[in-house]
């Protein structure tokens, strides 16, 4: 097939899948104005955005919007999804378990140098709107001096499957990533000139907007192109896979997919997909928007009723004889205060209607729907549970109530994991395919140290990338600050003396919230780190030397958990056992010297009473 005829038949299947998506966008699109406040908006048979008509103009069209905030509260809670992942070690050899330390590393500094945090935020945001969001996990050869993994979030409006009910991006023959790009940055990457074309830019306003290519859009950009990447999975006829770019009528790149991304050295789709809550048969999620929406419209209509009540009720409505007065006057200027109404002689004078009271079914509905908000969103006020008091709710009832209301936001937190899970385990794996010669990368630790390490693609370790699977949401930091004084107060912190050791009171001080205290570290900070550090060392089979400036208890405690770990190599753990006798009889030195420096003292003492 020629460049063209590719060209032509890739914007046709483009076409094609997006004519199959356009009900689901509407529903994106819908959801996005009511996040905006702008919620007298329909989908009409068409599939587009319509604003609603109302019969009489009267009618107030006031937003309420309840939904905004409840999204909010639901991206606050995510973000204390704990995202860090570890990486286990296939056995445990030496080789194994310093491979695995090596990933782990790799993965962090992979994930710091591309802003995970925000985009991850980003990711939850989309979700929430959509329903779906994606990462995009490619090497960037350009990327410092060797290259390295870059990272970025896509909305579910640049991602187009072949088949809208497979289950995953890789359960998918073929996904087109459709992005619209400045026709010069289109030239920097691909080295192709292209002419700027009508494309549609997806924009938050919750619909697409024609920029045509005869505007300036700003001085640097004069234009801007549509580039379809159509990624193909592996088959008989490719066996490699097929990506082919197109933007135009030119074919940027065809050739087979460039990535050993997936198990077992595979060659598979650069994304990872995000869902809010899960659609069986669907390649995308569904958005709590949508089931908010109804809700929301309700809720709108019984407050603008009530407010038209009241205004009725304040304002008043009159009945006026025929012909007594001039009632165009009456209807511009109304009845205010000091008005004097002249009306016909012989008539009536205006007399107001009663127009009775606010009836109790509005309020009691506005209840009922605000209800209606918590339960579906599953997000509430725990304090005002069954309208409790605070100071009448325990602490392990209010502690129950959290894990109640948390829990239903598991099956997000869990899609969230394996997504940061599946973005770990595809850093590992472009790494272990392009990283071909000895590479620096420096990374900071904990207490601010930064520690330069050297590797090959080889070095790195298998797949077995884990998270954490504590319930972090519901141990909020107050909670594991309480737990800790408990803990304190019953004396399970102590030793057997009733003393706390210089570990646990460190510890302590981190789990505290005061681990970095206006940027001081503490002493024993600083040697725990030093300790931490030796036995890393110690995995790599390097010997550490004992300095008399060491805080040899720290460092004797430290090396002895370290040791008793379960992936500890033998070899490792008799390197820490030499160094843990040598630390030993430097602290005897140090007893035995301060005993007879005390002696002399007592000595010297006596001899001056004498």
């Amino acid at each position: 097939m020629s460049k063209e005829n590719l060209a032509a038949e890739i914007k046709a299947d483009f076409e094609a899948r997006r004519e199959a998506r356009r009900e689901i966008e509407a529903k994106w699109n819908l959801n996005l104005r009511f996040m905006l406040g702008k919620q007298n908006s329909l989908i009409d048979p068409r599939g587009e955005i319509v604003e609603e008509n109302f019969a009489h103009g009267y009618e107030v069209r006031e937003v309420y919007n309840h939904i905004a905030p409840l999204i909010e509260t639901r991206l606050a809670k995510f973000t204390r999804v704990n995202c860090a992942v570890n990486v286990r070690p296939a056995g445990a050899d030496d080789s194994d378990v310093n491979a695995a330390r090596l990933s782990g590393k790799i993965i962090d500094a992979a994930m710091a140098d591309n802003g995970f945090t925000a985009l991850a935020a980003e990711a939850n945001y989309w979700a929430e709107l959509t329903g779906t969001s994606f990462f995009k996990v490619v090497w960037d050869a350009d990327s410092g001096e060797d290259g390295g993994v870059r990272i970025a979030v896509c909305p579910p409006q640049e991602i187009f499957p072949d088949d809208m009910s497979a289950a995953d991006v890789n359960a998918c023959r073929s996904v087109i990533h459709a992005k619209v790009y400045p026709v010069e940055t289109v030239y920097e990457l691909w080295g192709a000139e292209v002419e700027s074309e009508d494309v549609d830019i997806y924009d938050y306003e919750g619909y697409s907007k024609r920029v045509l290519k005869e505007k300036q859009v700003s001085r640097e950009r004069s234009g801007y192109a549509l580039v379809l990447e159509r990624y193909e999975a592996p088959s008989k006829r490719y066996p490699e896979g097929r990506l082919s770019i197109v933007a135009g009528d030119k074919v940027l790149y065809d050739g087979e997919l460039p990535y050993m991304n997936g198990a077992g050295g595979k060659r598979v789709f650069p994304f990872v997909r995000q869902t809010s809550l899960s659609v069986p048969a669907s390649f995308y999620g569904m958005s709590i928007i949508e089931r908010l929406i109804p809700v929301q419209r309700a809720y709108n209509a019984v407050k603008n009723r009530k407010h038209e009540f009241m205004a009725r009720l304040a304002s008043g409505v009159y009945a006026v004889e025929d012909g007594s007065i001039d009632v165009e006057s009456l209807e511009e200027d109304g009845l205010y205060p000091g008005r004097v109404v002249v009306y016909r002689q012989g008539g009536s004078p205006p007399v107001p209607m009663s127009a009775g009271s606010v009836p109790a079914e509005f309020r009691d509905e506005e209840d009922r729907l605000l209800n209606e908000f918590r339960n579906i969103s599953g997000v509430s006020n725990v304090i005002n549970v069954s309208g409790t008091e605070l100071n009448t709710v325990s602490g392990y009832a209010l502690s129950l109530l959290l894990e109640q209301e948390y829990s239903r936001m598991s099956v997000t937190t869990e899609s969230i994991r394996t997504a940061v899970k599946e973005v770990a385990r595809q850093i590992l794996r472009l790494y272990r395919q392009f990283a071909d010669k000895k590479r620096l990368m420096t990374i900071g630790g904990a207490s601010g140290e930064v520690e330069a390490i050297s590797f090959i693609g080889s070095d790195l370790g298998g797949d077995d990338v884990v998270t954490e699977t504590d319930s972090e949401m519901v141990e909020s930091p107050a909670t594991r600050k309480n737990m800790v004084l408990e803990l304190m107060r019953y004396g399970l912190l102590s030793d057997e003396n009733g003393r706390i050791s210089n570990r646990n009171r460190s510890k302590i001080i981190e789990m505290l919230g005061f681990g970095n205290w206006e940027a001081a570290k503490s002493a024993d900070e600083v040697h725990i780190r030093k300790a931490e550090r030796e036995d890393l060392g110690f995995t790599r089979g390097e010997k550490a030397d004992v300095c008399e400036l060491d805080d040899h208890s720290l460092h004797i405690d430290e090396h002895k958990a370290f040791a008793a770990g379960a992936f500890v190599a033998p070899a490792a753990r008799k390197l820490v056992e030499e160094h843990v006798r040598k630390h030993k009889i430097m602290l005897r030195l140090e007893y035995e010297a301060a005993s007879v420096s005390t002696a002399n003292a007592a000595e010297t003492t006596d001899k001056n009473l004498q």
